[in-house]
């Protein structure tokens, strides 16, 4: 049986990052799209567990991975997930830390 991420240390996690990167190229290749969508969602949960929740801020916005533009305020944390809502919205949800990307001051 396969080891948790939460398991894992960090060579463990870069080389199943890499595998599921392969898997990922492949299933796009293939035209297999939600295969592809699983593999990205797999790989940014294990990235999530290379980074210090710490360095996430509840109240702070952040930027979305893959939606330029969007914001998404931090409510709380819960290990490696963000639990919050983005602009505009009264629904709570809940992304892997390492699709957060800081917002710039403006």
């Amino acid at each position: 049986m396969d080891k948790r991420f939460s398991e894992m240390n960090k060579e463990e996690l870069r080389t199943s990052i890499a595998q599921l990167s392969e898997k990922a190229r492949r299933a796009e290749q293939m035209g297999m799209v939600n295969e592809f969508a699983v593999h990205e969602r797999r790989i940014a949960l294990a990235k999530s567990y290379l980074l210090n929740p710490d360095d996430f801020t509840p109240g702070k916005t952040y930027e979305l991975e893959g939606d330029p533009g969007s914001s998404f305020v931090i409510d709380y944390m819960n290990g490696t997930f963000a639990w919050g809502f983005r602009k505009g919205s009264e629904t709570i949800e809940a992304f892997p830390i390492s699709m957060l990307i800081e917002k710039e001051q403006q």
